[in-house]
């Protein structure tokens, strides 16, 4: 008796954490959100008003410019991943992915010297920002094509524009609007880097979003702006999962890739080098104005208000180690509940909060979390935002290895006298390890540079990094912009070493993120 009540209350743990942390943090702020643009007339407003027309559409076309010139910039290094074998290649694939997990502000940062406050450094930051996304997209893809499929194309007389566009390029198609959709779902939500490059000018979805909450205080409008937004992210959202489900038909499994013959290699080295050094000139730019306006040595003062650039740093290590603990822990319970009972409603709602922008999520928070306990006001409130968003990562490194494990060896297991407990620790866990430790480390990514939430939930002594380089950014003085540098490079190098970290965690792997 005693044992089945032990197994009941496990059981009962596994699945209400979970389920707990998901309805609390995310479904009730959404429904809260949803009531709040129901009251007074948020939803007149957007459509009386220019402002919010205005917003509206320049959120549209820049994501859909950003998108087109993201394609363009990526494709060429793309190729030179997919098609030959070269030395130092998974370190070009670990430094191409560097700009996609930096946090937003630190792009801002990058950028902000380097081009004129404007639309033109918007979508330069986003095509930075996001050139990962379709080199890992598409490359996984375009790596399994069999060269001897193009190969007899060419032998039939096809010339090398013909093979691409009649063999090569049908094959590619789901992955290319599959990274599409995705790189246009980032693009629209973006915050931090629209907030610093746009100067408080240009205006999306949700940089209105936090000025209608944070300084006018129209809650109708902002959940109202917030509902839309979130219906056309899930829209993109749902349209890149369908198209990834497309991808993959008429592929090898495993193909041997060649190293550059004489004809490619000038071409592929010219592309590899021309990319990266491009890619690298913002981090430099930025490095540079670090140096030139002596922000390192404002690292130990007082920057912004009581707090200190090093108490930042310091909050931002504590939070992202909560937060990894925090999204670790849930993430992997859910990926064993989907696991067990094939997915389902659950894997969608855990997978929500990457449909859903951060700046959403800060303002749900905002206005949810004063009961049954009042959470607004605590330092706890910035992890656990942090961890939200992180989970998904989480849930997606640990559930394919899961899924993966024979069920015959857990149940042999159980055969020879083992309890689940003992199954857990000798047989899954060994398998997920090292999955688990790279959902970890995206974590800790995701919270160092989040930036969204923590806007509308930190207090001044609670501040993060990305935060303080906002703040930094908008005070007038040479000091001010030097530290706000200085704290950029710090946050890009701890990000940096956790994705190389990641990358060699997860071997030579490809795949999409």
């Amino acid at each position: 008796m005693a044992g089945r009540v032990v197994r009941y209350l496990r059981i009962a743990t596994l699945w209400g954490a979970p389920l707990l942390f998901i309805g609390y943090l995310f479904v009730y702020p959404l429904t809260r959100i949803l009531a709040e643009s129901l009251t007074g007339e948020g939803f007149a407003q957007l459509v009386d008003r220019e402002r919010f027309r205005n917003a509206a559409w320049f959120t549209i076309w820049q994501a859909l410019v950003s998108t087109v010139l993201t394609l363009i910039a990526s494709l060429p290094l793309t190729w030179a991943l997919s098609r030959f074998n070269f030395r130092g290649k998974q370190l070009v694939r670990a430094l191409v992915t560097i700009p996609f997990v930096l946090p937003t502000v630190v792009v801002g940062a990058s950028f902000h010297d380097l081009l004129p406050q404007g639309v033109l450094a918007i979508l330069a930051a986003h095509v930075f920002y996001n050139v990962a996304v379709v080199v890992r997209t598409v490359g996984g893809v375009w790596g399994r094509i069999d060269p001897r499929v193009e190969d007899a194309a060419a032998t039939l007389g096809a010339s090398p524009g013909r093979v691409f566009r009649t063999v090569t390029l049908p094959l590619l198609r789901p992955a290319l609007a599959s990274a599409a959709a995705i790189v246009f779902l980032f693009c629209f939500a973006s915050f931090g880097t629209v907030l610093i490059l746009g100067g408080g000018r240009i205006r999306t979805i949700e940089v209105e979003i936090y000025q209608q909450a944070v300084s006018f205080l129209n809650l109708p409008v902002a959940g109202a702006l917030a509902v839309l937004q979130l219906i056309f992210v899930v829209a993109a959202l749902l349209v890149a999962n369908r198209l990834q489900r497309r991808i993959g038909f008429d592929l090898a499994a495993e193909v041997s890739l060649p190293p550059p013959g004489p004809r490619h290699r000038l071409s592929v080295g010219a592309t590899v080098f021309a990319t990266l050094g491009l890619l690298a000139v913002p981090l430099v730019s930025l490095v540079g104005r670090s140096i030139e306006r002596r922000g390192w040595a404002g690292l130990t003062g007082n920057a912004a208000s009581a707090l200190s650039p090093v108490q930042a740093i310091g909050n931002s290590l504590l939070y992202a180690a909560i937060a990894t603990v925090i999204a670790t822990g849930v993430g992997l319970a859910a990926a064993r509940i989907i696991e067990r009972r094939g997915g389902g409603w659950l894997d969608t709602a855990f997978m929500l909060p990457l449909g859903v922008s951060a700046v959403t999520v800060g303002f749900g928070f905002l206005l949810a979390l004063d009961q049954p306990i009042d959470l607004r006001g605590s330092f706890i409130l910035v992890p656990l935002a942090h961890a939200l968003v992180a989970t998904p990562f989480v849930v997606r490194a640990a559930l394919p290895l899961l899924r993966s494990i024979k069920p015959e060896l857990r149940e042999a297991a159980r055969v020879l006298g083992a309890s689940p407990s003992q199954v857990w620790k000798e047989i899954d866990f060994p398998i997920i390890a090292r999955a688990l430790a790279v959902g970890a480390g995206l974590a800790a990514v995701v919270s160092l540079g989040e930036f969204g939430a923590t806007s509308f939930v930190a207090r001044p002594a609670s501040i993060t990094v990305p935060t303080l380089i906002f703040r930094l950014l908008g005070r007038p003085g040479t000091a001010s912009y030097g530290t706000a540098m200085a704290l950029a490079v710090i946050l890009a190098a701890m990000t940096a070493l956790l994705v190389l970290l990641i990358d060699r965690l997860r071997g030579s792997e490809a795949g999409t993120f």
